[in-house]
């Protein structure tokens, strides 16, 4: 009997049968890993579990314990649920449904006069689950694109897939590969599946959404259903309630709660007017950014709104961003833009004096409103909005001061995260994007090292995203988890040799030379409408007491108490609190419940005692009801948590 012999991640060797599958090798290694296995990775490239193996071949069986894994249960899930819609209504067509982070989505279009709503997902599950229940095996085909337009004759949008560049989106060079998993369902898809649809127990539909075909909000309006899957009951119960706490932190309905902030039908989508309370926060957070950059050496600068085109035109966006600007305003001189980035105008703040090295670095800050153009279906609150303020740093230095400054940044950047509650960080470094950058590869591949070069001196662990940097140059990204666990991108650092090219920025080298700067492009809050976004989910609105809009309000018991409770307020101003008195109009306990619905991190009540003997009753915000404290101890005691910023 012939045989063959294959490779582990661990290095070790296993002999099989020749003809031996990924599913055999998974057996022949214990039966926990044979239940367990998903799918298989052979010499890089994922494989269904029925592969069978090459001699010499390096094999990875993959469970649902992994990210491949994972991706793989609800992948194999979508193809569930689109058989399941097309099962039950009769006349549907669907389009694409990929997995996402955490989930899967699938979009359908139904026949006329049918409009699901998250009330017709019960139904849907129950079809699921007698999908699932039939343990019906995922059998991968293939066709050539002839071929693939006959099997789905029914569906424009998968023809119109097959039609895009000879099926490129699904399968390309002359071949597209499909799955059966039933007589009566097939989809156009690259694979791999789990083995049967028996191994997709744990999942859970969400919520039912429009999205329009390809994104293009000229091309029809389809239904989306979002759903969840997971390896286990527990995990699904997990996610589930991690989804329960973040809809209770939803920024939008906490923000209008708290009376911070709204989003006015009559302003446009994806702009927002800030009320006192919240422009409070803004100011406090911002105030905050420009004590630490001041101290930090930069320099504080101002540029206009809008922009003549040719600005644009020189620094590229024209070209690599259009799609993301505003419109062009034509004017009595030229066409106008509003400004999606600040950049460019800063290289002409650069530009406008004769620099020395002996100048360098020149770090330059400003809190600078920007306008992109997001499309209407990707607005959400402040996390995707229009109009938002950039604390916007733009870096010159020379090439031999480029790994300090980064390295020095990174500790910037933590730091002032760690004061608004952050310690969990994750950093990514994203590279070239082939398709669409400027300047030389020489170019990309000194910013890329000089990126790298500041991570590794810095002694952080970081992923490499590939393709995914901004067309002029690589960039460091620097997330953070929240409170519940849920990841958000902030920071960014950004190297940049093409924009000192394209303005023809220069500075006297000590030899009496001219060279080029090199740029670094700094957004430390990403912006701080999306980032006070995030901090209200963060905080569920309970921001500490540095950052509270309103850190004490003080309540007389009764109107014999109200002279004493003004004196308590009037000192609290006076050592610079932010403080509100509240007329005794209502019963107590109905004005501390308004209080505690407001998220004031301390409600003081003063009574008769009180009065007597110059103390307060203390209620903090989480803890217990603090009886007698002396005013002094008090003032004290919220100075000392303001200042440390705890």
């Amino acid at each position: 009997m012939s045989v063959i012999t294959v490779s582990l991640p661990d290095g070790s060797e296993r002999t099989l049968p020749a003809g031996s599958t990924a599913a055999d090798l998974a057996a022949d290694i214990g039966p926990g890993l044979a239940k367990a296995a998903l799918i298989a990775e052979v010499d890089g490239a994922e494989t269904d579990l029925d592969t069978p193996l090459a001699d010499g071949a390096k094999v990875s069986i993959v469970t649902a314990q992994s990210d491949q894994g994972r991706y793989t249960l609800r992948h194999s899930t979508a193809h569930v649920l689109a058989q399941a819609v097309l099962e039950l209504y009769p006349g549907a067509t669907f389009a694409i449904g990929p997995p996402i982070e955490n989930g899967f989505y699938y979009d359908f279009d139904l026949p006329a006069g049918k409009t699901l709503s998250d009330d017709d997902l019960d139904e849907i599950e129950a079809k699921m689950r007698d999908i699932i229940a039939a343990d019906q095996p995922f059998v991968r085909g293939e066709t050539d694109a002839a071929g693939a337009r006959d099997m789905f004759a029914a569906h424009p949008y998968k023809r119109e897939l097959i039609d895009t560049a000879d099926g490129s989106e699904v399968g390309g060079d002359g071949v597209i590969s499909y799955y059966r998993n039933s007589d009566s369902f097939v989809d156009m898809c690259r694979g791999p599946h789990v083995p049967s649809t028996g191994r997709l127990e744990h999942f859970k539909l969400m919520n039912v959404a429009g999205a329009y075909w390809r994104g293009d909000e000229k091309r029809p309006m389809l239904q989306r259903i979002y759903g969840t899957a997971w390896a286990t009951k527990k995990e699904l119960a997990e996610h589930l309630h991690r989804l329960e706490e973040a809809a209770k932190r939803d920024h939008r309905k906490l923000a209008n709660e708290l009376d911070l902030l709204s989003f006015p039908s009559e302003l446009g989508g994806g702009l927002a007017v800030w009320h006192p309370k919240g422009a409070r926060i803004r100011k406090i957070m911002e105030d905050y950014s420009r004590e630490r950059h001041e101290h930090g050496g930069y320099q504080f600068v101002y540029t206009p709104h809008i922009a003549n085109g040719r600005l644009f035109e020189t620094s590229g966006h024209l070209g690599f961003y259009a799609d993301g600007m505003y419109p062009p305003m034509e004017m009595d001189n030229g066409v106008y833009y509003p400004k999606p980035m600040n950049c460019p105008m800063h290289c002409l703040i650069y530009r406008s004096s004769t620099r020395s090295y002996r100048d360098l670095p020149l770090r330059l800050f400003e809190l600078g409103t920007v306008y992109r153009y997001e499309r209407a279906g990707t607005l959400h609150g402040l996390m995707r909005i229009r109009g938002f303020t950039q604390d916007d740093s733009h870096i010159f230095c020379t090439e031999d001061q480029l790994a300090d400054e980064i390295t020095s940044l990174l500790d910037f950047v933590m730091s002032v995260l760690r004061a608004f509650g952050f310690e969990d960080f994750t950093f990514n470094l994203s590279t070239k994007d082939p398709e669409k950058y400027v300047g030389s590869d020489e170019i990309w591949e000194k910013a890329t090292f000089a990126l790298r070069e500041a991570l590794d001196r810095h002694g952080v662990e970081y992923s490499i995203k590939d393709g995914d940097a901004a067309f002029y140059g690589p960039k460091i990204d620097i997330d953070v988890r929240d409170a519940i666990g849920r990841s958000w991108q902030l920071s960014t650092i950004q190297a940049d040799f093409n924009h000192p090219e394209r303005f023809d920025l220069n500075y006297i080298a000590p030899d009496g030379s001219r060279k080029r700067p090199i740029m670094l492009h700094r957004a430390l809050f990403g912006s701080i409408e999306r980032f006070f976004g995030v901090l209200i989910e963060h905080f569920a609105g309970a921001f500490p007491a540095w950052l509270s809009p309103v850190q004490a309000v003080v309540l007389p018991v009764a109107e014999e108490h109200d002279a004493y409770a003004h004196e308590v307020t009037t000192r609290l101003e006076s050592e610079g609190f932010r403080v509100e008195y509240v007329r005794p109009d209502n019963p107590l306990g109905k004005r501390i419940r308004d209080a505690k619905t407001h998220k004031v991190p301390y409600v003081l009540v003063v009574g008769g005692d009180d009065v007597a003997n110059a103390t307060l009753g203390v209620n903090p915000r989480g803890g217990d009801v603090e009886r007698d404290v002396a005013v002094d101890a008090f003032v004290d005691r919220l100075r000392d948590e303001v200042e440390a910023r705890s």
